[in-house]
This record gives structure tokens, sequence and C-alpha cells, in this order.
């Protein structure tokens, strides 16, 4: 069964289209990255999945049942950019609070340990840090244990070393068979954590598979060496090779297959070739081409 399932969903504020017949299936147990530009449609899906806001045309389904019965079967966890916390208790006492709204909650320590708020467990809300208040944000999202983490924009305020720890405490919640959707703007995060990355533009999917097929799918890769004194002629007809570029000395050539490029240098040419260097897209020049082209 589909953890999510989106079908031809269409959501409209009055002439704005913010989400336009978006489709998408995500099984369950996989961890998924929902990336795409300010206003692409992103936190207008998430709050469609909370059943926060209702379609405007199109069907969604969360394991198979309605946003709204998922949230009240305690399905479904998430941790949003907004939401204050209640500043006079401390973190353990809002812990408890949330924790005991659900069926089956999970056991204090573990959310704590989790959320690697365990030294802070009696300390106020009003005494947080913005990088702490979101790790406590996150602890109120899986307290009731559920098969679902929707998380928005997760670890913004949070510094590199929390960041860290972060993940590495999400890759242990996913990997007891949960369902994780993550919307994020540090797209290395994407790319480290994810299953599978999703893009959207103006509301609609527009590239959907692991990191290294979409990274794979934008002509953003380099072959360059030293050239010195030898002729550049012919090797823009190399296999692959979309353009070539001198300076100094060195050549650039841009591709859209690394392999067969750097083969053909070597055994279609009797260049000696210095000083080779490879270069992969990276997420950021996917995503970059993908919107652009939206």
């Amino acid at each position: 069964m589909n953890a999510i399932s989106f079908t031809d969903v269409t959501k409209r504020y009055g002439d704005v289209l913010a989400v336009d017949g978006l489709d998408l299936e995500v099984p369950a147990g996989s961890t998924v990255a929902l990336l795409g530009p300010n206003g692409a449609g992103k936190s207008t899906s998430i709050n469609m999945l909370l059943g926060l806001l209702r379609p405007s045309a199109g069907e969604i389904r969360v394991f198979g049942e309605p946003p709204e019965t998922a949230v009240a079967h305690g399905e479904i966890g998430a941790m949003l950019q907004e939401g204050e916390l209640i500043p006079e208790l401390t973190v353990a006492e809002t812990v408890d609070f949330v924790r005991r709204l659900y069926p089956n909650p999970l056991p204090r320590e573990e959310i704590l340990r989790l959320a690697d708020l365990t030294e802070l467990a009696g300390r106020r809300a009003n005494r947080l840090s913005g990088g702490q208040t979101q790790r406590v944000r996150f602890a109120l999202a899986v307290a009731g244990g559920p098969r679902l983490l929707l998380l928005d924009e997760p670890t913004a305020a949070m510094d590199v070393e929390s960041r860290r720890t972060f993940w590495e405490n999400m890759r242990r919640y996913a990997a007891q068979g949960r369902t994780i959707l993550f919307a994020t703007h540090y797209l290395e995060e994407a790319d480290e954590n994810s299953d599978r990355v999703v893009v959207i533009a103006r509301g609609r999917v527009v590239a959907d598979g692991t990191a290294a097929e979409i990274k794979a799918g934008v002509a953003g890769q380099t072959v360059s060496f030293r050239l010195g004194d030898q002729p550049a002629a012919g090797l823009e007809s190399l296999p692959g090779t979309t353009g070539v570029e001198l300076q100094a000395g060195r050549v650039t050539l841009r591709t859209t297959d690394l392999d067969s490029t750097v083969e053909a240098l070597y055994r279609k040419t009797t260049l000696d070739v210095r000083d080779l260097q490879v270069h992969g897209a990276d997420l950021e020049d996917a995503f970059l081409a993908l919107t652009k082209e939206s």
C-alpha cells in the first residue's frame, strides 16, 4: 500500500493556482525529499496531506484513507514551520502533554533521545534557542509513533552539529519502517538523506527519481585536463560532448555522458592527457535547471 497518494490534485486560492493537477505516489517505508522554489506548492501540498486544507479537485489518500481519518487514527505526525510552544512548560512536560493525545505513544525517554533533548528535559520552552525549539517540534511530531512523518524545513535554525545529529536520528526512525516526507531548502540534505527526490514547480512534478538519476539528467557534467600546446580540434565530436572551452592551456568538455567522453578521450585521440579532472552535476545544478525550465 502507498503511504501517500495524490491523484490529479488541484488547489486554488481565488485566481491563484497553487497546486496544478499533482500526481504523486509514495510507497510505505520510503524517505522522500520534496524540493521546489518558494511558491511551488510544497507547503500547500503538506497542509492538504494533513487535512488542514481541502483540494479544489482531485483525491488524496494516506494509507488508503482520507487525510483527516489518518490524522484521527494517529497515523501522521507533522513538524511545520509555524507553531508556538507553551512558554511555562518544560520540554519534558510538553512532550508528556502531547504524547497523551495518542493511543499508542512512544515512551517519553525514547522521544527525548530521538530529538536529542535528554539534557534539556527540565528547561522551560521560553528559554530554548531557535534550534532547540525546532528539536522540540520534532519530538512532538514523533510522540505518537506515527507511520507517516511530514517535515517542513525541519532543520531551519539548527547549527551544523545539530543538523547532523537530527538526520542520524531521523534515519534510525525511518529504519523502523516509517515513511518520511520532508521539504527542505538545504539541497545537500535531500541528496544525503532521501531514497527519492521529487521536484515541484508551479504546483506540478517536474522531476521524480533518486538524487543520482536527477543529477544525471542535467547537462552539468565536465571533463577537464591540461592541453598545453596540443591542438583542440575534434574534441567537440567526442561522444556526449556538448561544448568545449579552452582557457590558459586547459580544456573543459561539457558532457551528458562522463564515461563515454573519458573513454573516447583516451581511445580515440592521440592527446597526452594530463591533470584530468571530472566533475558531475550536483543537486543544486539539477534543481536550478529544472525549476528554470518550468
